[in-house]
């Protein structure tokens, strides 16, 4: 290949993933045609996008764009598909997975396995991928963790007051005691 055309390659290929700072890379061996369509537009409809890449040409362009990921690197073995998209890296995880588990799963076993995940442009395992919380996830953890001591605050100024609420309510309802017979007189 000319220096030209892999310059053209390497422009488009920076040009496609300039921003995307969480991927999934993905190993395919052996999937025909119509199963490659299929899974292409399950993931479409999920905002996720799939590119088979060099692994020469896409080293380059990621160390340029700042990903960091070593040549020795387990992601750099074989053929790489590159997937991208959905909201976060946990989302991407989750639809990548429930793919490969869903309605094609034994069409793909051991057709499209997975190498691993970059989360904001650094190399995670796939698993840790799998249970990163979601943006919504951890916005609602956050909102939660600072609004517990606050709750918790509001909790200790108003237990007093309702144990003395409590306290003059048993009062009220208790029945005065009747008079005790007074000691007849001798």
């Amino acid at each position: 290949m000319s220096k030209q055309i892999k310059q053209l390659q390497m422009d488009a290929l920076k040009k496609t993933f300039t921003g995307v700072r969480d991927l999934v890379v993905l190993n395919v061996t052996g999937v025909n045609a119509t199963l490659d369509n299929t899974v292409r537009h399950n993931l479409r409809k999920k905002n996720i996008r799939l590119q088979m890449v060099k692994n020469s040409l896409t080293r380059r362009v990621f160390g340029e764009l700042g990903l960091t990921l070593s040549e020795d690197s387990p992601f750099w073995k074989g053929n790489s598909l590159l997937a991208w998209g959905a909201g976060s890296i946990a989302e991407l995880s989750q639809a990548l997975d429930a793919e490969l588990k869903g309605k094609s799963a034994a069409q793909l076993k051991d057709k499209l396995t997975v190498k691993g995940a970059i989360a904001d442009g650094l190399p995670v395992s796939f698993q840790v991928a799998l249970k990163m919380p979601t943006r919504a996830q951890a916005i609602g953890r956050i909102v939660g963790l600072a609004l517990a001591p606050a709750s918790r605050l509001v909790s200790q100024i108003l237990a007093p007051a309702s144990n003395v609420a409590g306290q003059i309510k048993t009062l009220s309802e208790k029945k005065p005691e009747e008079a005790a017979p007074a000691p007849a007189a001798s």
